[in-house]
């Protein structure tokens, strides 16, 4: 089965201790609902840099990174759609999304 990352970026700018727990219950409770398409739940991450092709360091870019999820699923359709309810996306984040490519490395 084709496999999809979901890049996550942005979220919510600030929420209050009971707004953020609440978040991630809806959260852990969309993961659950995913049931065997999540490969790997991924991970949060932290502030971004970009190294260009001269050496050079510079920010995250104009949309960073602020985390990672890997499913499976039967095509790009059906990934699309577990993104589209993600909490992420209803709290002001979005989800790019973009099939794993079998490469010989």
């Amino acid at each position: 089965m084709p496999k999809f990352v979901f890049a996550y970026h942005g979220g919510p700018s600030s929420m209050t201790e009971e707004e953020g727990k609440a978040h991630m219950a809806s959260w852990m409770d969309w993961m659950v609902g995913l049931g065997e398409a999540v490969l790997d739940r991924g991970h949060a991450v932290g502030k971004s840099h970009t190294v260009t092709g001269d050496g050079a360091v510079e920010g995250g870019g104009v949309n960073p990174i602020s985390g990672y999820t890997l499913v499976q699923a039967v095509d790009m359709d059906a990934a699309l759609k577990m993104a589209a309810v993600s909490p992420h996306v209803h709290v002001g984040g979005t989800i790019e999304v973009a099939p794993v490519l079998d490469m010989p490395m």
